[in-house]
């Protein structure tokens, strides 16, 4: 008779339990950092839109003249974006100045500044600083651009 010493082959019941907690952990870790990551995927596309809308205005306001140039104008009475000529325009505007905005817009909140800037002695040119705060979703967004009389 020959005898020969056979080697189990395959996985005992103890080996199977172990690889079955093994992966069970590692996927449930991977599962909690997928559950996070979706959590809060919104709050970047609220922050962004914050952020678009107030470097939208501000381009807006940026484009506009530096003093008022319609000699028939009387400074205060531009209520309307049509009306409004000049940066000193818009100087202690809200968002309701932006009637055509989409109702997604209508949670965030706009103020708007446009005071003289002080550059220094040696500025040869007067500027006007322009400041966008746009607030919403949280966060508060504030923008500043400078516009000068050249």
């Amino acid at each position: 008779m020959f005898m020969t010493n056979a080697v189990p082959r395959g996985f005992s019941l103890i080996d199977l339990i172990f690889y079955l907690v093994i992966v069970s952990a590692g996927l449930a870790g991977i599962l909690k950092v997928m559950n996070t990551t979706v959590e809060f995927s919104a709050e970047p596309m609220v922050r962004k839109q914050a952020m678009v809308l107030a470097e939208s205005i501000l381009e807006e306001i940026m484009q506009k003249e530096y003093a008022d140039t319609d000699p028939y104008g009387l400074p205060g009475n531009e209520t309307t974006r049509i009306t409004m000529d000049d940066v000193d325009d818009y100087h202690g505007k809200t968002e309701a100045i932006f009637t055509d905005w989409p109702a997604i817009l209508s949670d965030y909140q706009v103020g708007i500044t446009v005071l003289v800037a002080n550059l220094g002695v040696t500025a040869m040119v007067p500027a006007k600083k322009i400041t966008v705060t746009v607030t919403g979703g949280g966060y508060v967004i504030s923008l500043s651009g400078y516009r000068g009389d050249f």
